[in-house]
């Protein structure tokens, strides 16, 4: 893929390097826009473990030409108890696996692998490292970028794609207000264990702890992904051993959990506290598009986050195509466009994600129990879970008409 010359017109900056700016630079290039993305590191280097991707995300990144060969395979998710009683199994939606030609929901994958096979689809002349965004400034027919460096880059569109903590977004919108959104998630992957299943995950909960575990490819080897998560707050201390500590909330849980956690190189578990911001009603602000993390951080109870920053990149794109960047007025049509096919979805999960992590992580034992016993004995998770989590990624995905097969 060859990559142009900087238009006017057609030039779109990207600040950030993750998987939210390298989706936005697929999109935009296969287009026929020229991008670049502007990032403060020395290299583009994914952080976190695995992930969760789901049938919509798949069919967007076999779009920008991800071979799906090697992605995962189909898997059952079931949720249960830490006694290994199942409480409800996520439905598959047979239209959709004919719709996409992709079988299943989810599929577990390293962020690692995935987000190398995204930056093996860029121009090599597109990413800017050592580039730390420090402000912009608007231009009657485009917007000046000016870096930490002293560099200055004009172009036609800002897309901030820098994260949580996103100077973009900062000076698009001001302080941000994170808060701690009281949970701590510790992620974590090991090679196929024999006599585990290979085509099931399962998400499971006693009354303060989640441990989970998903099957996945890693450079096309099968093993699992798995994640512990607990509640927690701004500061909390983190335990010296951490293998010693995630044992202790594993001794009673079912199998495979603890096998898991034996044979897991505990070099490579990432601990990670997850802060949110309040949702934003509108990203954009003149020629400045905020996505991903830099306007909404989302829970990992979505199961969604890199997810929905894939998306984010291919929805702007697919809403701007062929407009001329320079025409503010058709710009600001394209931004609402975009908006209105992204704000209110991704907020919804945003804030679901929120509350099942308050659900399950913060209310004190008598409530936590009689939860379990409600989500034990009642249909009203699977409920739960089909009414605010799959219906309406389901109805978008049915919409994505461009990417059926």
């Amino acid at each position: 893929m060859s990559q142009p010359t900087w238009r006017p017109g057609k030039r779109v900056a990207i600040a950030g390097g993750g998987p939210a700016a390298v989706s936005t630079a697929l999109a935009f290039i296969q287009r026929g826009y020229d991008v670049r993305i502007f990032e403060r590191q020395s290299e583009c280097k994914p952080i976190g473990g695995a992930v969760l991707l789901n049938i919509p995300v798949l069919a967007i990144l076999r779009s920008y030409g991800i071979s799906m060969e090697n992605i995962g395979s189909f898997t059952t998710t079931s949720f249960q108890n830490k006694n290994s009683h199942e409480r409800v199994q996520l439905p598959f939606n047979k239209e959709i696996e004919k719709r996409m030609g992709i079988k299943g929901w989810q599929y577990g994958v390293l962020r690692s692998s995935i987000f190398q096979k995204m930056l093996n689809l860029l121009p090599s002349n597109v990413i800017y490292t050592s580039h730390e965004f420090k402000c912009y400034s608007e231009l009657e027919d485009g917007i000046e970028l000016t870096f930490q460096n002293g560099e200055k880059v004009t172009a036609d569109l800002l897309v901030g794609a820098d994260g949580i903590r996103s100077a973009v977004s900062r000076q698009a919108f001001g302080d941000p207000n994170l808060f701690h959104a009281g949970i701590r998630v510790w992620l974590a992957w090991c090679d196929q264990i024999p006599g585990i299943p290979e085509n099931h995950g399962v998400i499971s909960h006693d009354w303060q702890y989640q441990a989970s575990f998903f099957p996945m490819l890693h450079e096309g080897k099968p093993g699992f992904e798995w994640w512990i998560v607990e509640h927690s707050y701004d500061g909390k201390p983190v335990p010296e051993n951490p293998k010693e500590y995630l044992s202790n909330i594993l001794q009673n849980w079912a199998q495979p959990l603890p096998r898991l956690l034996e044979a897991t190189n505990f070099e490579q578990v990432y601990r990670w506290e997850i802060f949110n911001r309040p949702s934003m009603k509108t990203w954009s602000v003149g020629r400045v598009m905020c996505i991903g993390d830099a306007i909404h951080p989302v829970s990992p109870y979505a199961a969604y986050g890199l997810g929905m920053a894939v998306e984010d990149g291919y929805f702007l794109a697919r809403a701007l195509d062929g407009v001329d960047l320079r025409d503010g007025a058709a710009v600001r049509a394209g931004f609402e466009v975009f908006e209105k096919q992204r704000v209110d979805y991704v907020n919804h999960n945003m804030e679901f994600a929120r509350f099942s992590g308050y659900m399950f992580h913060s209310l004190p034992w008598p409530l936590a129990k009689i939860r379990d016993w409600i989500f034990d004995y009642t249909p009203i998770l699977g409920n739960l879970l089909k009414k605010d989590y799959l219906k309406k990624a389901e109805e978008q995905t049915m919409n994505m008409k461009e990417l059926h097969v």
